[in-house]
């Protein structure tokens, strides 16, 4: 998903927020939990009925390793990127940390192989941005990118001193 963040009162340049698509809302995967699960112990149950006394124990197991894989996939849709055009940098940040900041005028986009990789390049640096996103939202992303390093790259108008805009 990409979210253009409008900048504050006064601010120049553009922001954008990549998250991967998700299906299921919280409360979804919450109900998916308990759907599997009590799946699970309904046949544990039948089997210990049945005279299998370690149905229950495999329930068990199979309760925590369903819960630690629907967590491990909820927690992989909460990465994201935050990509930020200003006037003075072009910056993408992961997380807390920024993994690539250069000045817009020398940062060239490139949209690269069948399954459209889009990346950002300065100095011998590059950097993919977007890869968890579909063809379809990586050229929109493409396109939208192209549109605000261009933007980036235009001279600022030259304001006279004290005069308001």
């Amino acid at each position: 998903m990409i979210e253009v963040v409008s900048p504050g009162s006064g601010g120049t340049g553009a922001q954008l927020r990549l998250r991967p698509p998700r299906a299921l809302t919280a409360r979804q995967f919450r109900a998916l939990f308990a759907v599997l699960v009590g799946a699970m112990w309904v046949a544990a149950g039948l089997g210990w009925l049945a005279g299998n006394v370690f149905a229950p124990a495999f329930a068990l197991l199979h309760s925590v390793g369903v819960g630690v894989a629907l967590r491990w996939l909820w927690r992989s849709g909460e990465r994201g990127e935050e990509i930020a055009i200003g006037p003075s940098a072009v910056e993408v940040r992961r997380g807390a940390g920024a993994v690539f900041s250069a000045h817009p005028h020398w940062v060239r986009m490139g949209v690269e192989g069948d399954d459209g990789r889009v990346t950002l390049s300065s100095s011998g640096r590059r950097v993919e941005v977007g890869a968890f996103l579909g063809p379809a939202e990586r050229s929109q992303l493409a396109r939208c990118l192209k549109e605000f390093l261009a933007a980036a790259e235009r001279p600022q108008p030259m304001t006279q001193p004290g005069s308001r805009q």
